[in-house]
């Protein structure tokens, strides 16, 4: 039984336009998965659909966890099923330190694992484990004193991401263009904490349009993603392959009757 199971997939936006075009995935812990596409492909979308954004709809397919269908589960509680989607764009939030956004977080998840009865984790433990997690990613002490995101560089944005995601332990980790806005060194450091993340506890969905990413996160399968659909799959060479060739010797298969 896979970790995340996606049959069939048909996502449409509010005016009723179909992005995502009947997608077939299954990820399983300790496997890296890469979705390639060019922009405006509809990867995102289906990202925002896996975590059940309320301005996309499913009108076709399913999305499994362990087995059981997530699609009636708000967004809240596909995070505590262990799905994380880290945003191409993270918002600010000001007011909100980095460090009591994750404390919150963790209480959060500790809740919900604990039947709705609150379970908060102590100071002294959280800074533990806060201290450990920035230490591995490399992000500065000072930041977790900082406002949420409040005039965060892009790569910091993503180190915080990452930093969330080391901390809350999920189960799949979705990366929607976690490279956007990097520059080398914060991309190795990224790319490093995602790898150091990923084993027989966790599984990743890493969402790109440049093989850049995938240098320093070697993916187990890559699926190339055109026109709301999986065209292509294979291994980590497939990936090269579209940086020499680019995405328009990849093209969709004509379905129901396209011309």
């Amino acid at each position: 039984m896979a970790l995340l199971e996606i049959k069939n997939l048909h996502v449409s936006t509010e005016d009723g336009t179909e992005i995502v075009r009947g997608v077939d995935l299954s990820v399983n812990t300790n496997e890296v998965h890469a979705i390639m596409g060019p922009n405006g492909s509809g990867k995102s979308t289906l990202a925002y659909a896996l975590m059940g954004h309320p301005a996309y709809e499913i009108t076709e397919g399913d999305i499994l966890v362990d087995g059981e269908s997530i699609l009636e589960l708000e967004a809240d509680e596909r995070a505590q099923r262990g799905l994380f989607l880290a945003f191409q764009y993270p918002h600010a939030v000001p007011g909100v330190t980095v460090a009591s956004f994750l404390r919150s977080a963790i209480n959060a998840v500790r809740k919900a694992k604990a039947g709705g009865e609150d379970d908060p984790i102590k100071i002294p433990e959280f800074r533990k484990r806060l201290d450990a997690a920035m230490k591995q990613l490399k992000v500065p002490k000072e930041m977790a004193g900082r406002y949420l995101n409040d005039g965060f560089s892009g790569g910091e944005k993503k180190r915080v991401e990452i930093l969330q995601m080391a901390l809350l332990q999920p189960r799949l980790a979705v990366l929607d263009e976690t490279d956007s806005g990097l520059d080398i060194d914060a991309l190795r450091i990224v790319a490093g904490g995602v790898r150091e993340l990923v084993g027989p506890e966790m599984g990743a969905l890493v969402i790109t349009h440049y093989q850049r990413i995938l240098n320093y996160i070697k993916p187990d399968f890559v699926h190339v993603f055109v026109d709301g659909r999986i065209v292509r799959e294979g291994g980590p060479e497939l990936a090269e392959q579209l940086e020499a060739e680019g995405y328009e010797t990849f093209t969709p298969e004509p379905v129901g009757g396209e011309a």
